[in-house]
Order: structure tokens, then C-alpha cells, then sequence
């Protein structure tokens, strides 16, 4: 199914802000869209994030494979919003996407100009990516980073936090490996029992995103909210 997310940001604000959470978390009312959306897997997604905590990470990387299919389809899951800031904010001459998917973001940073080594990032990279000129892709995984400290000017990721494991281990990382700025996008999701995603990590509001993120310098950062998502942005301390 190849739905833009902006318009699945407004099916999200229906499902998750109107619906009372008596039946949001209703698997009897839940369970007709789900069969539309998933057909045959639907009963597996549905338990997903009871079984989840209990998952070692082969079988959690094997569960996003085995349903891929039945996902959405599209070419990012940025909105149009989140991507201008993303690409107006990136400082310096190289620049990373740390879990960059299908390429949507990296491509876009080459198209646009805005710096000189861009790299992409994911646990796996599809062999048509690897043919983009201009961009440099690289297999790896957000919780241990193939770059040294501090050697890449803005380190970018979106819409990965929500999916990790280890979250505080994928924040340190990307803190390290980021030289000037470090830019974040993660859905602003309440925490319901069954989803139309995979996710780990929910971020309702700005207040539990930024206790996630805690350390930080209040004078560093920047963080809003952008038509659904939270926009994160932090300065590197260079003194």
C-alpha cells in the first residue's frame, strides 16, 4: 500500500486521538481494519508488542521481514515538513543518515547541494541504491555506528528511534559520531496496544521525547512539533 505520510498522519490522528482508548485497545474493534490492512498476518501483528519485549534481536529483525510485504510502500515516511527542515538545517560538509531506508533523504540532500560526502546508512541497503552516484551507502546498525567520534558534521536520523531496542545506546551513538549537529524526527504516537506499525517506542508528547534525551544543554537545542511528528534538533558543545 503506497499511502503519503502526510495523509497517513491524518488516518493516525483519527485512530489515536478521537477513538476513546477503550476501544482503541479493543482487540474485537481493532480487529476488522487490521485484517483489511495485514490479511493473513494479521493475528501475528496484532501480538506484536506483547511478544516484542521477549524477542531476541534475530527474531525481531525476522518478524520485520516476514510482514515487509504487508507495510506501507512508499518512498519515505517523512512529511513534507519535517523533510524542508531536515535539509535547511544541515551544517557543514558531510552528512549521515543513520537508518536512511529506501534513500529518499540522502538523495535529496545530493539533489538540493547541501554538502560534499553524504552517506547512507541501514541494516540493509538495496543493490539499486548502491548504484546512486554521489552517495556514499554502507550497511550498519544505529546501535554501533562504523564511523570514528565526531567525524561527520550533521548526523541525521528519522523515523528510527520508534523501531530500536537499545534506545539510549542508539542516542549515544549518534552524539558521538556527530561533529556540529544532530537532527532527530520520530512520530508523535501514543502508546496503544495495537498499531499499524512495528513500534517499539512511542513519543506522545514533546516532554517524553525529550526525557529520552536527556542529558542535553537547553541552549543547544531545538524541538517542535511538525504536522504530527517531533522535529529535533541539537548543536554539538564545540568549546
Amino acid at each position: 500500500m503506497n499511502l503519503s505520510r502526510d495523509f497517513t498522519l491524518k488516518i493516525h490522528f483519527i485512530l489515536d486521538q478521537l477513538l476513546p482508548p477503550v476501544l482503541r485497545d479493543s482487540r474485537l474493534f481493532m480487529k476488522f481494519p487490521m485484517k483489511l490492512f495485514f490479511s493473513a498476518k494479521h493475528e501475528r501483528i496484532m501480538s506484536f508488542k506483547e511478544r516484542a519485549p521477549f524477542m531476541t534481536r534475530e527474531e525481531y529483525a525476522a518478524f520485520y521481514e516476514e510482514t515487509a510485504p504487508f507495510h506501507m510502500s512508499r518512498a519515505t515516511d517523512l512529511n513534507k515538513k519535517c523533510a524542508r527542515a531536515i535539509l535547511d538545517n544541515i551544517v557543514g560538509e558531510s552528512a549521515l543518515d543513520a537508518g536512511c531506508g529506501r534513500g529518499f533523504l540522502v538523495k535529496a540532500i545530493r539533489d538540493e547541494g547541501r554538502c560534499g560526502n553524504i552517506y547512507g546508512m541501514d541494516i540493509v541497503i538495496p543493490d539499486e541504491l548502491r548504484e546512486q552516484s554521489g552517495i556514499n551507502f554502507m550497511n550498519g546498525s544505529a546501535e554501533s555506528i562504523p564511523f570514528a567520534s565526531s567525524s561527520v558534521d550533521t548526523v541525521i536520523c528519522s523515523h528510527v528511534l520508534e523501531h530500536v531496542v537499545d534506545l539510549h545506546t542508539v542516542i549515544s551513538e549518534l552524539r558521538r559520531v556527530a561533529r556540529r549537529r544532530v537532527i532527530i524526527v520520530v512520530p508523535s504516537q501514543r502508546s496503544y496496544r495495537y498499531t499499524f506499525d512495528l513500534h517499539l517506542r512511542f513519543f506522545p508528547y514533546i516532554h517524553s521525547f525529550l526525557l529520552e534525551m536527556m542529558p542535553f544543554d537547553a541552549a543547544l537545542i531545538r524541538c517542535e512539533y511538525m504536522d504530527g511528528d517531533i522535529y529535533y534538533q541539537e548543536d554539538r558543545d564545540q568549546s
